[in-house]
């Protein structure tokens, strides 16, 4: 099973996809981790990528088409498949992972959407800070990541339900609710 998880930034999409990997033996795939992971190495794509994600902007599609292609190779056999977490954010993104996705032979299963107020997510945002201690994690960072989501990454809801692919859950119920939520649609397919 190959599941995409989209939401706005704090949605919990990082604590969902966590406890489906761990339920289902996917693979998590997050495009935000493995770019953190790269920036705190001070790797070359670290360094590329440090600025454009402190301004809360995206990385350009190349290098996380890159990043995912040998991903996925290194990882084809481990899994009963993959969980995409961050990532596509844009339909020009999801066209690129459907052609990368077509030379490598694997489908997208289901897309879960995790609707969250904007309320909600700023108080989210802000605990989270708190706890994980996430540089990036502050309002006008959210709010620029807010409107990156709301002009890039909501045309792939109706992008998604057209294609037949889309579930939506309430991601502002209690984290085990949402996740349970999620389970049932899974376990219905």
């Amino acid at each position: 099973m190959n599941l995409i998880l989209l939401g706005p930034p704090g949605a919990g999409k990082g604590t969902q996809a966590k406890m489906i990997c761990q339920k289902f033996n996917l693979c998590h795939l997050s495009t935000g981790d493995i770019l953190r992971n790269e920036v705190s190495n001070g790797t070359d794509l670290g360094v590329l990528a440090k600025d454009v994600i402190d301004k809360g902007q995206l990385v350009s599609d190349d290098i996380i088409i890159k990043i995912i292609k040998s991903f996925l190779n290194e990882n084809n056999n481990k899994f009963s498949g993959f969980l995409f977490d961050g990532f596509p954010r844009s339909l020009d993104q999801a066209n690129k992972l459907n052609d990368l996705m077509k030379s490598i032979n694997i489908v997208i299963h289901k897309v879960i959407l995790l609707n969250v107020d904007q309320s909600v997510l700023l108080e989210r945002i802000i605990q989270r800070k708190e706890v994980e201690g996430r540089k990036d994690d502050n309002k006008n960072v959210l709010e620029s990541r807010l409107d990156v989501y709301l002009t890039q990454t909501q045309p792939l809801v109706d992008y998604y339900n057209d294609l037949n692919l889309l579930k939506k859950v309430d991601g502002t119920n209690e984290i085990n609710q949402v996740n349970q939520d999620i389970n049932t649609i899974l376990e219905a397919a």
